[in-house]
This record gives structure tokens, sequence and C-alpha cells, in this order.
């Protein structure tokens, strides 16, 4: 009897109503997200429109803020935000490749995932916790410990100059640190997990130490999806609100003491926005917000495209990312 009968089954390239309804939902919740992304743009736009227009350009060189007068520069806020994000990269990076590559590499298996458990357990602690922490346990220390020493060794540059009173672009750039080390450690772990195993044996084989191997095989091969998640980080950086303003000390101005207070976009739109009692203030705000916006998207879709370089094709650590 011939296959061919039955006419009553469907074609085989016939989607039933049920694929067709499915991937229509799909579709419209996948395009829902950039049109949301695209409404928060244009919002932020049109609120700082009033400000762009009065200040133009000058609204990112200009450090006067003065709300009496409804003068408004934004380059303490963006220097305050760039600095302690920077510094904090230079202190959470080393830490989080070093513990990605222990993990990876190094550590015995029945350590990996309690390790890497603890890990992300800190990207689970709200900020304003962080926040208290530095207050009464990282200034206090910083003070006693840190800060002495620091001004012994480095009097003679700009960077240690002046009082310390404890709210601090150091403290800042420490506490972003400490939140941003998950972040990094956890791409990273996901980015040399997706190394080939070939690279390893290639250099094991070629007579090189277990170190030797992960630092000229694994780690280069790598490179690309490491850089984007220390950009991640970068972009988790910026955009901390609750427990930089607990700690840097919230001064309009531009010093490149890291004993001095600072200030950032974040801070200053969470401390400032209910005080805003004109439309030039609040446009200013939204303004700074805006800037923030950019900054953070166009690093975070970098850090993105970094990953997505390095993982595609690659049967493991790909569909993590």
């Amino acid at each position: 009897m011939s296959a061919r009968g039955g006419g009553h089954h469907p074609a085989l390239g016939t989607a039933n109503v049920g694929d067709r309804v499915y991937r229509i939902v799909l579709t419209g919740l996948a395009v829902t997200l950039p049109l949301l992304l695209l409404a928060l743009l244009v919002q932020l736009a049109a609120s700082a429109l009033p400000a762009i227009k009065r200040f133009g350009f000058g609204f990112l060189w200009n450090s006067v803020w003065d709300p009496v007068a409804e003068v408004f520069g934004a380059a303490p806020l963006i220097f305050g935000t760039l600095a302690s994000s920077f510094l904090a990269l230079v202190m959470a990076v080393p830490l989080a490749l070093g513990v990605a590559i222990f993990l990876t590499e190094l550590a015995p298996r029945w350590l990996r995932q309690p390790v890497a458990f603890l890990v992300e357990l800190l990207a689970a602690i709200p900020s304003v916790v962080y926040g208290l922490w530095g207050i009464f346990v990282l200034i206090p220390f910083l003070r006693s410990s840190v800060v002495p020493v620091l001004k012994a060794t480095l009097r003679w540059t700009p960077f240690v100059q002046g009082v310390f009173y404890g709210n601090s672009l150091l403290a800042g750039a420490i506490i972003l640190a400490i939140m941003i080390v998950p972040y990094i450690a956890a791409v990273s772990r996901e980015v040399l997990l997706a190394v080939p195993p070939s690279q390893r044996e290639a250099a094991l084989g070629l007579g090189a130490t277990r170190w030797e191997a992960v630092w000229t095989a694994v780690v280069p091969y790598g490179r690309a999806g490491l850089l984007g998640g220390v950009i991640l980080g970068l972009g988790r950086a910026l955009g901390e609100t609750m427990a930089v303003t607990m700690v840097i000390g919230n001064r309009h101005d531009i010093g490149v003491s890291l004993l001095g207070p600072a200030y950032t976009m974040a801070a200053a739109i969470a401390n400032e926005f209910s005080e805003a009692t004109t439309s030039m203030y609040l446009s200013a705000l939204f303004e700074v917000g805006l800037l923030l916006f950019v900054i953070t998207v166009g690093v975070n879709a970098l850090a993105r495209l970094l990953i997505w370089r390095v993982a595609r094709g690659t049967a493991v650590g790909s569909r993590a990312l």
C-alpha cells in the first residue's frame, strides 16, 4: 500500500495555527524590549531638550552647578563617574580574572562550585548594604590603616594630597570594585570554559607547565571575551547609585586626589531629583540621565559584542552567553 495515501494528513510544509500564534507572540515579545529602550531614550531626550538648547555642548565641560542661578554643567559628574569606575576596574580586574582562572584551570572539582557560588552571591547583596558596610567598616579601616601608608609612600604625587575625612573617591572606587568582581569573574569563567580543550592539550604537549598553558594558550584565545567581561563590569560600575552615593562624598568638584570627595552622575540624580523645583533644574538632571544612559548602553553593547565574538560557534559556554 502506497504511503502517499491518506489525504487527511496536513502537508509537511504547512504550519498549524498553534505554531503561527506561538511565533507571533514570541516575535512581539522580542520587539517589545527594543521598543521600550527606544521609548526610554525618547523620553529622556524630550525632557532634557530645554537644557540641551540652553547649554549646548558646554554642559559637558562646564563645572558650575548653581540651581539658584539656573546654570548647570556636568563636567565634575562625568569626571567622578569615569574616575571611580576606572579605579574600580584597576582593583577588580586582577582579582576577578584570578578567581576565574583558578576556578576553571587550577581548583579541584569539589571546590569549584562552592567558590563560584560564593563569588556570584556577592552580586545578590543589595547596594545599600555595601554602602552601610563602607560607612562603618571600610572608611574607618582606610582612615586608620590604608591612608597613612599611602601618604607616607606617595606623598610626592598629587593623588594623595589633602585631608582624608572618610567619604572620598577612594572609598567609592573600592566599593565599586567589590560590587563588580562577581560580574567580571562570572563572565570570564564562562569565556574560559568556552576555550577548546585542544588549546590546553597542545600547550601541555609542547612541555608547558599548567600556568604557562593558561597564560600562553587559554587566555590569549579568549581575550576578546575577557575584555568583554571587563567592559561589562565597567558598565555595571558606571550605573551604580546607592552604595557610591553613601561613601563618595557628593561634592560637585573636580580633583585629582583620591582622598577628596567626588560626585557621580547617578548619585547626583538620586540626591537632587526630589529637590529640583524648577523646570530647568529638572531638565539638567534629565540631561545627566541621558548622558548616563548613552554611556552605559554603549559600554554594555560593546561588551556583549566582544563576548559573542569569542563564544560563537563553541559547544561550551556559547549558549549561556
